[in-house]
């Protein structure tokens, strides 16, 4: 019986050597092609980019020399131990003071209220105290006014159009009115003593 003849070779010898290094090639292609699924899933999250690497691969040779060019320079997991390292990083230089803009990544103190560098809002400040404050912190640990209630206000004395002149009587200060109107009450020790008019 005669053997198949590849590429129309009729020498046996030849012919077996021919059928064996074709053999060896498909070996080698469907290793390439495993090969390019397995680094493609290390490589890239995307179920549906490790299904596209692979069907490139099924050229034999070409497909797997076109997806070494464009995939992706590291691992997955590469990355995800580098992001890890860089957390670590930032939050040891946090415990050590060392801070940087959400905004602009410029080095900032933990008391700035705003980003010397970009000018964007960084903390709010207290209302009774003015200190800056975590947005996680649910009491001023300065002053101890609550943050989630508004903390009043100090009164201050309206200023008039008509101006007002400021008068010390016994360690208090007494506002006068230039101009009419009538005058405040001294304190009950300087009673006897002159009033503003």
């Amino acid at each position: 019986m005669l053997a198949l003849a590849v590429f129309g070779i009729k020498n046996s010898n030849i012919n077996a050597a021919v059928e064996l290094i074709i053999l060896f090639l498909l070996v080698i292609w469907l290793a390439l092609v495993y090969w390019t699924y397995a680094d493609a899933r290390r490589r890239i999250a995307d179920p549906l980019l490790v299904g596209c690497a692979t069907a490139t691969s099924l050229f034999p040779f070409v497909g797997t020399i076109v997806y070494m060019i464009v995939r992706p320079p590291e691992y997955l997991d590469d990355v995800r131990e580098r992001e890890l390292e860089i957390q670590a990083a930032e939050a040891r230089l946090a415990e050590l003071g060392y801070q940087v803009c959400q905004y602009c990544d410029f080095e900032v103190e933990k008391d700035f209220l705003r980003c010397p560098n970009c000018m964007r809002k960084l903390k709010d400040p207290c209302a009774n105290c003015g200190k800056p404050l975590d947005p996680m912190w649910k009491i001023c640990p300065f002053c101890e006014a609550e943050i989630g209630s508004v903390a009043p206000a100090p009164r201050r004395a309206r200023r008039r159009r008509d101006g007002a002149a400021e008068q010390p009587v016994a360690g208090a200060t007494v506002r006068a009115e230039r101009g009419g109107g009538p005058a405040p009450t001294p304190a009950p020790a300087e009673r006897g003593g002159p009033s503003a008019g």
